[in-house]
């Protein structure tokens, strides 16, 4: 099962601090993460992204399911605009298995302009270590989970994709 967890922040530079301890929690082998991105909106409203160059032990597979979720939660506008049966039994399977259309929305209203969000994908978490860490930083939490077959399930899709 994978955890997928969304802590926004009204400052970027805290966004940016919390973002460097996940990295620090995963040396420690606190959380072990699948994909991680901290997610800013500047004054225009565009989104900047910034990812880790790497993150170790992550297969192809997770890593596609991991853009596929980051994609749908900050790139795709909207369902109605995504073409073709494959992708729609994709985002469908994906909104049966917890990223629904409010998970979506709920994500998109903490990225005001000026805002920012570290978007966490982890295989692994103690939570109460993690949880301590993080609280120091603050910031609104949205959290969700994959089961491991819907993972399976998804990665699967994926492939048929390519």
């Amino acid at each position: 099962m994978s955890e997928l967890i969304v802590i926004g922040y009204e400052d970027p530079a805290v966004a940016h601090q919390a973002y460097e301890e996940v990295q620090k929690l995963q040396k420690d082998f606190v959380v072990d993460l699948s994909g991680l991105a901290v997610v800013s909106v500047d004054q225009e409203g565009k989104n900047h992204v910034e990812t880790p160059s790497k993150i170790v032990g992550v297969s192809a597979a997770s890593g596609a399911l991991w853009g596929t979720i980051f994609g749908l939660l900050f790139l795709v506008p909207a369902f109605g605009l995504l073409a073709g049966a494959a992708f729609g039994g994709l985002f469908g399977k994906l909104s049966k298995s917890g990223i629904d259309e409010e998970f979506r929305g709920q994500v998109q209203s903490m990225l005001k302009p000026g805002a920012a969000a570290v978007v966490i994908m982890a295989a692994k978490i103690t939570e109460d270590k993690f949880a301590d860490a993080m609280q120091p930083f603050g910031g609104r939490l949205l959290k969700t989970s994959l089961n491991a077959e819907d993972e399976k399930e998804l990665a699967e899709h994926l492939g048929a994709q390519s």
